[in-house]
């Protein structure tokens, strides 16, 4: 089973921007570009980036692989489509962090949004307390 990734959407003011990323490159790979090739990059080839947004886990993208650039930094090359998830709490991280498969949330049904994501630190304790 491929191993994850989690990132944080920076500059995303909302879970509309994050999909709108997605919608401009339909057609075209999506590349984020990073400093170091993650040691585990072969494990990370067929999972996903997952995005953190607000404290919260809310959608996935397929990695389809790594690419170096020409100033020696890597491309994550990601397909171009994002894929809602059970918004789930998680720390906000500088970079990017492995994500097992075991610990990561379900896709949301075909259709299904986000929609109104409860702020971390109460969907954290929420949780804690098994109520979500």
């Amino acid at each position: 089973m491929p191993l994850h990734m989690t990132k944080i959407a920076f500059g995303a003011k909302n879970y509309s921007d994050i999909r709108g990323w997605f919608d401009e490159r339909r057609k075209r790979e999506m590349k984020l570009t990073t400093r170091y090739l993650p040691k585990r990059h072969e494990e990370m080839v067929g999972g996903s980036l997952y995005w953190i947004f607000e404290h919260n886990i809310v959608g996935r993208s397929p990695i389809m692989g790594f690419e170096q650039t020409p100033e020696g930094r890597w491309w994550i090359v990601l397909e171009p489509k994002l894929i809602a998830v059970e918004p789930r709490p998680k720390r906000a991280h500088q970079g990017w962090r492995y994500l097992k498969p075991e610990d990561a949330p379900r896709d949301l049904p075909e259709g299904e949004d986000p929609g109104d994501i409860l702020p971390g630190k109460l969907a954290g304790r929420l949780l804690k307390l098994g109520l979500i």
